[in-house]
């Protein structure tokens, strides 16, 4: 399982706007639609109020991520609380989609959920990835990021973003096997039973470099104050 939940928050740049709702084909008011899933027994939907008890099954039958972020288990109120989030006050972003793969039974085999335009145009961040540890070693959890990343790409993402906690060993190994590298981190946040160091971690796409990023983004920059 790879995690990957930057919490920080800001208030320096223009006022978030609220996302708009999907339409019934799953295709976003903003036209962008949702990726296809790269694996043949997934199908990717997007969740919504109605799917927090199908969100909350997930997480409880998968509490590594939970275990390993916050330090306790996923609470009643989990996949209420995911469903809901949106990014912190005063940071500018165009949408977000939390993502769920769903297995032939019905269930969920995976959860992403991903932001386009976070802090800057062309900017996309990862929030939350979880992929069944069930799945685990079986090369899911590689080919689904793969699957958001063209999406993403395709739809106007020039940087890909995250942050993961700094000692979860499996997800670091992961999202550096991806090609991200650490612009910066953030010590002190406070995420349930755990005070946690959070390490930022950019992914230029085709075309893009870390340092353009950088250049207008200067929050993620090294040194940055948290």
């Amino acid at each position: 399982m790879a995690s990957s939940r930057d919490v920080a928050t800001d208030a320096t740049i223009e006022p978030v706007r609220s996302p708009p709702d999907p339409r019934t084909d799953g295709t976003a008011v903003t036209g962008v639609p949702l990726p296809i899933s790269p694996s043949p027994d997934l199908a990717i939907v997007e969740l919504g109020p109605e799917d927090e008890p199908l969100l909350q099954r997930f997480f409880e039958a998968n509490p590594a991520y939970f275990d390993g972020v916050f330090g306790e288990t996923a609470g009643p109120e989990a996949a209420r609380d995911e469903i809901r989030e949106l990014p912190p006050d005063g940071w500018s972003y165009t949408r977000r989609w939390l993502l769920g793969y769903r297995a032939a039974d019905g269930e969920l085999a995976a959860a992403a959920d991903v932001v386009s335009d976070l802090l800057v145009p062309g900017a996309w961040h990862v929030g939350l990835f979880i992929v069944a540890t069930a799945r685990h070693g079986s090369g899911t959890a590689a080919l689904l990021y793969r699957g958001l990343e063209s999406w993403a790409a395709g739809h106007g993402a020039r940087w890909l973003r995250l942050g993961v906690v700094q000692g979860n060993v499996r997800a670091e190994r992961f999202w550096a096997a991806q090609g991200f590298v650490e612009t910066r981190t953030r010590t002190g946040a406070v995420m349930g039973r755990r005070t946690n160091t959070l390490r930022v971690l950019v992914k230029p796409l085709a075309g893009e470099t870390l340092a353009a990023y950088l250049a207008l983004v200067p929050r993620d920059r090294p040194g940055a104050p948290d």
